[in-house]
């Protein structure tokens, strides 16, 4: 598969990184195979999180194809740059022939990154996931690789504004160990909690400001609850 348009990506948002000082660290980027076919399934708390996710990966040299609403690919300026770093779009009136894409990426040796909770979690805790990561996994026979981001939220998330200025912004990368994922909800329910087992880590180790909005309720931050949460993407808030 040709990249000529990923290398130039990476490059621009590595610039960007040490432009902004965001004090960035990797755990377990080992986990991450250097070859082979593997499913990376993060949570999701910013609309820049494919790009942390995928910096994760790059110690193992890996590029990650990510699965991603199709609209963004309809975008005149991220379109071309989607297609180009060859990221899957999905369309969720027509789920399985992005299901296919993605399948067939994995079979011949790519790392697929998916966020199962498929929208951003204002609670900043890991919302109920979807099925699509485990299952993809096992149908082509790749292992499934945890990971949580945290600190994205604070430049771009959900009911926010954006503020892609902020300079010197702790950001969390953990990967945990791949584990071999298993069909039906018993898989789901193991790779949800793999993820807010890393996320909690992330969220201790990190420096909180007391009431900070960017911090989940239950540490005493400002983000609303999951409950609440539910009622704001009920609501369409």
């Amino acid at each position: 598969m040709s990249d000529r348009v990923y290398p130039p990506v990476i490059a621009a948002a590595k610039l960007m990184f040490k432009l902004l000082d965001l004090q960035i660290t990797v755990e377990g980027a080992h986990h991450v195979p250097r070859t082979g076919g593997a499913v990376l399934a993060s949570n999701h708390v910013s609309y820049l999180d494919f790009i942390f996710a995928g910096y994760g990966a790059r110690p193992s040299g890996r590029l990650t194809r990510f699965m991603a609403k199709h609209e963004i690919f309809a975008n005149k300026i991220a379109g071309p740059l989607m297609r180009g770093m060859h990221h899957i779009p999905v369309d969720r009136s027509a789920g399985q022939a992005s299901f296919q894409q993605a399948l067939s990426a994995l079979r011949t040796g790519e790392v697929v990154g998916i966020f199962p909770e498929a929208t951003i979690s204002r609670s900043f805790t890991v919302k109920d996931i979807k099925s699509g990561a485990n299952r993809l996994a096992h149908e082509a026979g790749v292992p499934l690789v945890p990971m949580a981001l945290w600190g994205t939220q604070r430049l771009w998330t959900k009911g926010r504004p954006k503020n892609l200025t902020q300079r010197h912004v702790p950001i969390k990368i953990l990967i945990g160990e791949p584990f071999e994922p298993s069909p039906g909800d018993s898989g789901d329910a193991l790779l949800r909690k793999r993820m807010q087992d890393l996320l909690d880590v992330a969220q201790a180790s990190y420096p909180v400001e007391p009431g900070a909005w960017w911090a989940p309720a239950h540490l005493g931050g400002g983000a609303p609850t999951p409950e609440e949460a539910a009622r704001l993407d009920a609501n369409g808030r």
